[in-house]
Parts: C-alpha cells; sequence; structure tokens
C-alpha cells in the first residue's frame, strides 16, 4: 500500500509540472525513481499515463481521468492532516505573486503590504509583470491576470473584480476642440492609443445596449497607461483608461470623463493557480484578502 500510495503521489506531482525531473526534486527523489514508481503503477492498472516523447510529458485521456480523482483525494488527505495541525492558526510562510505592472502597483500593493502587517509570518514575493508567466516553470503560487482567461485548463481560477475603463480629457483639450455627443464623432478627435507591437488595444463601449468597438487611429501610441494618463492630462487628446488609474484625476478636475452614459462592460480580473495543487492557508489567505478589498480600489483608484 506504501509503494502504491508513492506512485500515486509520483504520478500527481508529475502531471502537475510536466516534468519527471520536476516532480523527482519536489519529492527529494531521483528521476528515475520518479520513472520507476509510474510505471509500476501504469503495470498495475494495466493502461499508459502518460504520452513520451524526448521533449514532453503529457497526460493520456486515461492518464487525465485518473489524475482528477488521485489530485483530489490527495487534496482531502491533506486537508485532514492540516485540520489537526495546530499551526494551521497562523497564516506563515512564502507566497510568490505575479501581478501586473500598473494594476499591481497601484491596487494590489496596498493591500499585500496591509496583509503582511496583519500576520507577521507570512511572507509575500511580489513580481510586477505584464507577462502572462507559466506558474508551473516559473514556480509562482498565484497570478491576477485581467481580461479573458482563454483555455488554460490547467489553471483554477477565482473572480477579483471589474476593471471599469473611462474614456477622458483635459479641460483644456475640450475647449479647443468641443465635447463629443456620440461615438461616431470620436474619429474627428485626436487619441492617444494603447498598443503592444503591432496589436492596438480596440476602446469598447455599451451603445444602449449594444457593443460597440471604436479602433483608435491616433499619432500617439504608448505602450504605457500611465503615459497615456499624462498625455491626456497634458491636453493631448482623448483616452480610454482604467478608472482606478484616473480616479484622482477625474476628482481634482484635471481630466474630465467623456460620454460617460456610454461605458463599457470592463475587463474582469482573476486570481488563478495551478489546477489540482493543493492550495495552503496562507495562499487561501492572500486571494481571500484581494476579493475582499480589490473591488473598491477599483472604484476609487
Amino acid at each position: 500500500m506504501v509503494d502504491q500510495l508513492s506512485g500515486i503521489a509520483a504520478f500527481v506531482r508529475a502531471a502537475e509540472a510536466s516534468s519527471f525531473a520536476v516532480a523527482a526534486e519536489g519529492m527529494g527523489l531521483s528521476r528515475s525513481a520518479v520513472g520507476k514508481a509510474i510505471a509500476r503503477l501504469e503495470a498495475r492498472l494495466g493502461v499508459q499515463l502518460f504520452h513520451r516523447t524526448t521533449r514532453s510529458l503529457r497526460l493520456t485521456e486515461e492518464g487525465a481521468a485518473f489524475y482528477e480523482r488521485c489530485a483530489g483525494a490527495l487534496a482531502d488527505i491533506r486537508d485532514a492532516e492540516e485540520s489537526f495541525d495546530m499551526a494551521k492558526r497562523h497564516v506563515a510562510g512564502r507566497v510568490r505573486i505575479s501581478v501586473p505592472v500598473l494594476l499591481g502597483r497601484h491596487c494590489i500593493a496596498p493591500i499585500l503590504v496591509e496583509l503582511a502587517a496583519a500576520h507577521a509570518r507570512l511572507e509575500l514575493e511580489v513580481a510586477f509583470t505584464d507577462r502572462s508567466v507559466d506558474l508551473l516553470a516559473d514556480g509562482i503560487d498565484l497570478a491576477v491576470r485581467t481580461g479573458a482567461l482563454g483555455d488554460e485548463t490547467e489553471l483554477k481560477a477565482r473572480r477579483l473584480g471589474v476593471q471599469s475603463m473611462v474614456l477622458c480629457a483635459s479641460p483644456s483639450y475640450l475647449d479647443r476642440h468641443g465635447m463629443p455627443a456620440q461615438l461616431d464623432e470620436i474619429a474627428c478627435h485626436a487619441v492617444l492609443a494603447y498598443g503592444k507591437g503591432q496589436r492596438v488595444v480596440p476602446w469598447r463601449f455599451d451603445a444602449h445596449g449594444q457593443p460597440r468597438e471604436v479602433k483608435p487611429a491616433g499619432r500617439l501610441r504608448f505602450d504605457d497607461l500611465e503615459a497615456i494618463a499624462d498625455a491626456a492630462a497634458s491636453g493631448s487628446g482623448l483616452a480610454w483608461l482604467p478608472s482606478w488609474l484616473v480616479a484622482a484625476r477625474l476628482r481634482s478636475g484635471q481630466l474630465l470623463e467623456v460620454l460617460p452614459a456610454l461605458r463599457g462592460p470592463g475587463f474582469e480580473i482573476h486570481a488563478v493557480w495551478p489546477l489540482g495543487r493543493y492550495l495552503p492557508m496562507r495562499v487561501r489567505t492572500v486571494i481571500d484578502a484581494l476579493v475582499r478589498q480589490l473591488p473598491a480600489m477599483l472604484d476609487h483608484g
């Protein structure tokens, strides 16, 4: 029975890492030992659990079904052990978190600083990047992502809130060029576009219940939202920006909202973490704090 359980544990680790070597390192075993344990498990079950090549390791259909059952069972065992662990009452240990640069700096970092102050044994290591990191390969426990999650079936997610977008401009710009009264008039204005590489992000609006997109074709294009906000405040044109980024400038009158009745649905923000991986209390605590506090930060900046 012990050998069977160790084989299942090795299988789950290898499935989550897509690598015998990474699984072996995590278990303190040799790669050969992990490979042999999984081979014995396959022989006992009478099925092939992995497609193996020199460059990749992926689950077969039978392996994927077996993984779902085994990962859940191992998580239940860990939960049972933790229920008897008095240390559970203390949130402790390190959590590695990946967050978008500006959203992380303006809205997420203040929450994490406050959380660390409340839990003296909690260590938070935060990476600020707009790159969509590979959580397993980069050793990340938790990532915050904005927009559609796509079909990353190896991840679990929890919704944290919605990033609403605001079309805005400076009073000086609107004095010179006039306040647009409808979407079609945007084409007559100078606009400040956000883009990376050859891709310019379209502006999305809700025109009386119908979704509308405007593809900004301005002479000024930036890959930094803060630079766009600065340019808009200086009177360079219309900008479509996250409400949390321009909230203070809107309150002070440095920027004015344009076409407020046509605000679009915004972009959903999620916390994501590896599927099937046991979620320690320290990670759950971070997620819970973001769920509680991030919506207010998104609304008020």
